[in-house]
């Protein structure tokens, strides 16, 4: 595995544990830490052993924001593109939150959130692109950039309503206002709160649920399918999508092996990697160019 510098990556028995770790800073975000999650994100990907990723943060806090060590100019992206040497250009200047939630919508592998602290700004919004969302009790979140004077981001425009409801995405957004991860399960967001000591534990059980009892190429057609039926036009979409990898997969030695391992009542042992073994048409979307 490649050493990264504000991240780790942890494999351990089929699980990724992918930890935020400035906890100096209460992993607060920045351009190498985007870069280096990309990075983290292509490891899990390549690697077939991995089945489930999970995200947390080192120390007291999963994710305090951007890095606002930069003071007013933390969000000055002409002076971004200064920095790498490269001639500014707003039409082509890319959100880095944006970057890693793009990342993590493709990821090949579930990803679970194990919201260990304080998650504002993009330490809320980077979780919104992952699967299913678990936190510490008591924890503060905030979706908080009309309070700094910027906008949301990292996806969060096209999923923070997809989860919880335009009005309570309007609220959360508008105000800025920070509130705690029991009002987050309330409206939708988070699925489950645990005591400090127990949050981990209960992620790698989820993840443990998802490793040791499906056929990892049938989850990664779901969890896109899924993803991508979002916001389909028609319900045709979803008989398309579904009919096509239902016959794909329905050849499949995992098919066979799901089937006979059920009737022989036994632990399944599926042949297929999502390395080599994806179908034809997938990706079924692909992602279009980012552009003006």
């Amino acid at each position: 595995m490649a050493e990264y510098e504000t991240v780790k990556l942890e494999i351990e028995d089929g699980v990724a544990t992918l930890t935020l770790n400035r906890p100096d800073r209460m992993n607060a975000f920045t351009p190498q830490m985007a870069m280096e999650m990309i990075a983290a994100f292509d490891e899990t990907d390549a690697n077939d052993d991995v089945r489930v990723v999970i995200v947390t943060g080192a120390g007291r806090a999963f994710c305090a924001g951007a890095d606002l060590g930069s003071g007013g100019a933390t969000f000055d992206y002409e002076r971004r593109a200064a920095a790498r040497g490269e001639t500014f250009d707003p039409a082509n200047e890319r959100d880095g939150g944006g970057l890693v939630g793009m990342r993590i919508y493709e990821s090949l592998k579930p990803v679970i959130a194990a919201m260990n602290g304080p998650a504002v700004g993009v330490g809320a919004t980077m979780q919104l692109p992952m699967d299913i969302r678990l936190a510490v009790e008591g924890a503060k979140m905030g979706f908080v950039f009309t309070r700094r004077g910027i906008v949301p981001e990292t996806l969060s425009s096209y999923f923070l309503p997809r989860l919880v409801g335009v009005q309570t995405a309007l609220e959360w957004t508008m105000t800025g206002r920070v509130f705690t991860t029991e009002e987050g399960k309330e409206r939708g967001l988070i699925r489950s709160l645990h005591k400090p000591e127990d949050l981990m534990p209960a992620a790698r059980a989820l993840a443990r649920e998802i490793a040791d009892n499906t056929a990892p190429v049938s989850v990664t057609l779901t969890r896109r399918m899924m993803l991508d039926m979002l916001d389909a036009d028609h319900p045709m979409e979803a008989h398309r999508i579904e009919s096509r990898w239902m016959v794909s997969r329905g050849q499949s030695g995992d098919a066979k092996e799901g089937v006979t391992a059920f009737l022989e009542k036994r632990a399944p042992n599926y042949p297929d990697r999502v390395s080599r073994d994806l179908p034809d048409t997938w990706p079924w979307r692909k992602t279009p160019p980012f552009k003006a």
